[in-house]
């Protein structure tokens, strides 16, 4: 073999021996190109995790500065112009309703009872349910309604101020309001629900001496507390005509969906309340919207599903005094709205019995029970209750 022979074989071998070194330098490159990369991808993230979090922050600052927090005790003006006089011995009507703020007919899932529904009702729907309350309530003509979850400025019920318009169907009555829910921004779920400003109301044909709202305890702790319910009792006093006594109503709506302690703390609030008016002679009813039932009823008709909500026992031994429980156990007086009512069997429904009424023992029942609607207009019957003064 020559010397050019060997020159001309050598040259092929230096340059893959070159080729090898770029590719080589350009792996290299391309390794080092890749944690950068990642780097970039990593800081993206964690920029958009910081910025989350600082509106997360903000907004819960934020709702914390707005927090409604009421004192414990709040006098409340009375409205309107009855001038009926309350005497001894007088037979009148009480009906407490729960209507779902106008947005919780036969047709609503709500997602805290395992629905998927935040906004329930369009505009329509909610007239259509307005509607229907205000007609029931005409019919069943009472001297005392309780109406509890009445909206006054709130998203759900698209800013329809129902407390008012209430107020315009029924003149005859003077009402008292007061707040159970009052916030700017409720956060969640996801679309959330937004602004809520709903609450408890009583109407009587009988003018009121006074009218107090009480401040429950609230089971919820910061940040939770902050955008959840501050819930009362609404306490309206009216003279009796030649007596030192006074009728002693109280509307409530108690805790849902707490551990149980708030149910406990609240309940023990409410009995400590009926004692000190039994302990006066008044004469006293309490009611609207246990969230319990009492221990005295049956749901025997109405047995709890497995993984369903589950309501609290009011055992009436821990309340002093000689009271009536009342609780109608032939008539549901409130729906699960894990699915809608209307379109679904109804033989398989979870119903509960939550809504009553705890009257003190000088007075005479002379009619109780729950009026069936059929859940349409809101996921609760109304209670009607007929009493008379001894």
């Amino acid at each position: 073999m020559n010397d050019t022979e060997i020159k001309d074989k050598d040259i092929p071998v230096e340059e893959a021996s070159a080729d090898k070194d770029t590719d080589n330098k350009s792996d290299n490159k391309r390794e080092k190109k890749k944690p950068g990369i990642f780097r970039r991808i990593l800081r993206t993230i964690l920029a958009v995790i910081v910025i989350i979090l600082l509106i997360a922050g903000a907004g819960i600052g934020w709702l914390s500065v707005r927090e409604y927090k009421p004192d414990d005790v709040t006098k409340i003006e009375p409205e309107g112009t009855s001038d009926r006089t309350l005497k001894r011995y007088d037979s009148f009507s009480v009906v407490s309703w729960n209507i779902g703020y106008g947005a919780l007919g036969d047709n609503a899932d709500f997602f805290m009872d395992g629905g998927e529904s935040v906004m329930t009702a369009d505009d329509e729907r909610l007239e259509s349910n307005l509607s229907g309350i205000e007609q029931e309530i005409a019919r069943l003509d009472p001297d005392v309604l309780f109406l509890q979850e009445i909206d006054e400025d709130s998203r759900r019920s698209h800013y329809v101020n129902e407390a008012e318009r209430m107020q315009d169907r029924f003149p005859g009555y003077t009402t008292a309001f007061a707040y159970n829910y009052h916030c700017d921004f409720v956060p969640f779920p996801m679309p959330p629900i937004g602004k809520v400003r709903s609450g408890i109301m009583t109407f009587s044909e009988f003018p009121f001496e006074s009218c107090t709202r009480y401040q429950l305890p609230c089971p919820f702790k910061w940040p939770v507390r902050v955008a959840n319910l501050k819930r009362s009792l609404l306490v309206t006093r009216i003279p009796v005509e030649n007596s030192d006594k006074e009728l002693v109503l109280i509307n409530l709506h108690l805790e849902a969906y707490d551990s149980g302690e708030g149910k406990i703390a609240q309940t023990k609030m409410l009995a400590q309340m009926l004692d000190e008016e039994y302990q006066k002679g008044n004469y006293v009813i309490a009611g609207g919207d246990f969230n319990q039932i009492f221990s005295s009823a049956s749901s025997k008709k109405f047995p709890l599903q497995e993984g369903m909500w589950h309501p609290g026992v009011i055992k009436i031994t821990g309340i002093n005094g000689v009271w009536n429980y009342l609780m109608d156990e032939s008539v549901p007086s409130c729906r699960s709205l894990d699915k809608a009512y209307a379109g679904n069997d109804h033989t398989n429904f979870q119903y509960y019995l939550i809504d009553g009424f705890i009257t003190s023992g000088n007075m005479d029942i002379e009619k109780f029970e729950n009026k069936d609607l059929d859940f349409v207009y809101s996921d609760h019957n109304p209670v009607y209750l007929k009493v008379r003064l001894r």
